[in-house]
């Protein structure tokens, strides 16, 4: 190989040659960067914002896993478990159940370029940031957006989503299980009766809710459902879940107009993932790593089980109440039968900027907690106890955090 190399240098003049001896063909304009020369160092931090959250050590451990081949058998039998995983975690026997390439608004993506095309009528439920950016993509593909915009902290009751489906005559209702950004959890009995009678599809997001509390996909009615990795499962981010009914699929199936998205259009994902008992075919190479986490997030809560799972997270979030009116913070959300026991919102105490509080907390303790997103920005702090980070020691250690946060930072008393 060297031979024919230095045989075609001389063959093909000087300035050629220079090319075949260096591969290049000008000289580099930027140097290798100084700080990619030094190891990386990652701190140390206890994780109890809304997500993403800690990983336990198996999920770390199958991130340094070597490489499959994205279309190799081995990695076909991973996809099935994860299916299989999710079908458990979300109780469907549906078998058009993933996981998709890209974290929960990637899921969000996928349901609604799938199942609406312009024109058709979409109901939303505004009470948070997700609602507004179902909204937001809805109207982005065409279709008619209804909004019923509740206060942030609001949940909505089956009057309300009857009156609305009676005067809009949607195709897709939109729920956030678990809004996030506010601490609400949304009650779901009924929700998929009551859109079924109106002739409406169910899409819940489950992101911020799915292993901390009940859901029940099918006995519920819900036509399409989808989560992310980074909350309750403690994976990294960067894969969503996804499953859809057999309604949900026939919409699909029956549409006039293709997805706006190729990369997220549902029918080549379901052959890849092997839920049209076809031959598998390359769609799109698959985050191999971050699949193998998944898998291993998923076979934790399996053995963990359902049950057990929501009722530590249940028992911590009871212990964090307690701890929180000890130290005198007021809960956002004032019906405590629907604060989301995953991320509890409080309202900033009086005086006190939250920026102060959030970087006392993390610069002296290396605990992140949050403030407020989208409509409760500038209002809340935020707690999150997701996963495996549900414990009664970390409760503990955040909340006395907070209470010297709340000693030591300035505090305006006009």
């Amino acid at each position: 190989m060297l031979w024919a190399l230095t045989t075609a240098s001389v063959a093909l003049g000087p300035r050629v040659a220079g090319w075949v001896r260096t591969m290049a063909s000008h000289r580099l304009l930027v140097a290798p960067p100084e700080a990619l020369r030094k190891p990386l160092s990652i701190p140390s931090r206890l994780l109890l914002g809304p997500g993403p959250s800690n990983l336990p050590p198996r999920v770390l451990a199958a991130g340094g896993l070597q490489m499959v081949g994205h279309m190799h058998k081995e990695m076909f039998q991973i996809m099935d478990e994860i299916k299989e995983g999710i079908q458990y975690v979300f109780q469907t026997r549906s078998p058009l159940t993933l996981a998709v390439s890209g974290s929960g608004h990637c899921a969000l993506e996928a349901a609604l370029f799938n199942l609406l095309e312009p024109g058709d009528p979409f109901l939303v439920g505004v009470n948070g940031v997700w609602g507004q950016r179902a909204a937001d993509i809805g109207e982005r593909i065409g279709a008619r957006v209804h909004l019923m915009i509740k206060d942030p902290g609001g949940h909505y009751t089956l009057q309300e989503v009857e009156e609305a489906l009676a005067r809009h005559k949607p195709a897709l209702l939109f729920l956030t299980q678990g809004e996030s950004s506010t601490g609400v959890l949304q009650p779901l009995e009924g929700y998929g009766e009551l859109c079924h009678r109106h002739r409406c599809l169910l899409l819940v997001d489950a992101v911020a809710s799915l292993g901390a509390v009940p859901i029940y996909m099918d006995l519920q009615g819900i036509d399409v459902l989808y989560s992310g990795s980074q909350k309750v499962l403690n994976a990294p981010p960067g894969t969503s879940l996804i499953s859809f009914s057999d309604k949900a699929k026939n919409k699909i199936y029956t549409r006039k107009t293709k997805p706006f998205s190729f990369y997220l259009d549902i029918k080549y994902l379901a052959n890849i993932w092997g839920c049209d008992d076809k031959p598998r075919r390359y769609h799109h190479t698959t985050p191999i790593i971050s699949l193998y986490s998944l898998r291993e997030s998923l076979a934790l809560l399996a053995e963990q089980g359902l049950e057990n799972s929501w009722r530590q997270h249940q028992e911590a979030t009871e212990h964090l109440h307690r701890r929180l009116r000890a130290l005198g913070l007021r809960f956002f959300v004032k019906d405590p039968a629907v604060r989301l026991p995953t991320v509890t919102a409080v309202a900033v105490p009086a005086g006190y900027d939250w920026r102060d509080i959030v970087h006392y907390v993390m610069d002296h303790f290396s605990i992140e907690i949050t403030g407020g997103l989208g409509p409760s920005a500038g209002k809340v702090l935020r707690i999150g106890l997701l996963g495996c980070n549900a414990t009664r020691e970390n409760v503990d250690r955040v909340t006395e955090a907070l209470q010297e946060a709340l000693q030591r930072c300035p505090r305006n008393k006009l």
